[in-house]
């Protein structure tokens, strides 16, 4: 559990909550007692959330949001706006992942994950920034990935989706300087998540996994360099969540523009 407070009377907008990442994002800012509106588009995921913030549950509301869908988002964020009293940070977590070989993947599979991850993105950020202009060092955390600058075969259409947010983060972390909102990346690799693992909602949705004749020795490269515990191949959730919590923090009030790698040593 996190000593730190830096989130007290902080209003927070966290999108996919119901599990991984986001999940664990939710948990340790309530921890550092923030004010969360969870949202996701399972409501057996947001059910999780809520049974593990148990001891902070009069901070933390939830609510469905399709990131995916313009009137969603429209309706899902004035929602947590009304609930939260304003906006300081939005933490744009949501994504999905599907992996296939190039030649195989299909056009309607490529363009739900830029769906998803980068559209969902750029929804989410419009309808919060007019909030965001009147919040407290208001700050927004993107979600790229090491996929996005480095080879991870057999994920063109998350790779593409990712790249685009990370330019995405920048163009907009220009764009609002001048108005104190500061836009950052972080960058996750090897970190176990509801897509990796399949135990998030966005994965049984979109089938992640690998494909049966994957070449593994093409993963050779985005191995982490750093040790963890038994022998995981994976980081656990909480690895990238208290790099959210920094960023999307007052403490980090001169970081804007920016990406932060948390993948073990892997890209090194």
């Amino acid at each position: 559990m996190s000593s730190l407070q830096r989130y007290t009377g902080r209003r927070v907008l966290i999108t996919g909550a119901g599990s991984g990442i986001g999940q664990a994002s939710v948990l340790r800012i309530l921890e550092e007692g923030g004010h969360v509106v969870a949202a996701d588009i399972s409501q057996a995921g947001l059910k999780d959330t809520v049974a593990e913030a148990e001891p902070h549950i009069d901070r933390l509301s939830t609510l469905i949001m399709d990131v995916a869908d313009e009137d969603s988002v429209k309706t899902a964020v004035a929602q947590a706006v009304m609930t939260l009293g304003g906006l300081d940070t939005l933490v744009n977590a949501a994504g999905i992942l599907r992996s296939a070989h190039f030649e195989e993947t299909t056009a309607d599979d490529f363009e739900r994950i830029l769906r998803v991850n980068l559209v969902g993105t750029f929804l989410v950020t419009r309808e919060a920034i007019r909030e965001l202009r009147k919040g407290n060092r208001p700050a927004v955390v993107n979600f790229t990935s090491t996929s996005a600058q480095f080879a991870h075969p057999y994920m063109c259409g998350y790779a593409a989706s990712k790249g685009g947010i990370l330019s995405m983060t920048h163009a907009l972390a220009l764009e609002f300087a001048k108005e104190g909102i500061r836009f950052n990346c972080v960058q996750p690799g090897s970190i176990s998540s509801g897509m990796t693992d399949g135990t998030g909602q966005s994965k049984q949705s979109v089938g992640a996994g690998l494909p049966a004749d994957a070449d593994y020795s093409l993963f050779a490269k985005v191995q982490p360099m750093l040790p963890l515990d038994g022998g995981a191949q994976f980081a656990p959730p909480d690895s990238v969540a208290s790099a959210v919590a920094m960023l999307g923090s007052g403490d980090a009030y001169f970081i804007t523009g920016t990406e932060l790698r948390i993948d073990g040593g892997t890209h090194m």
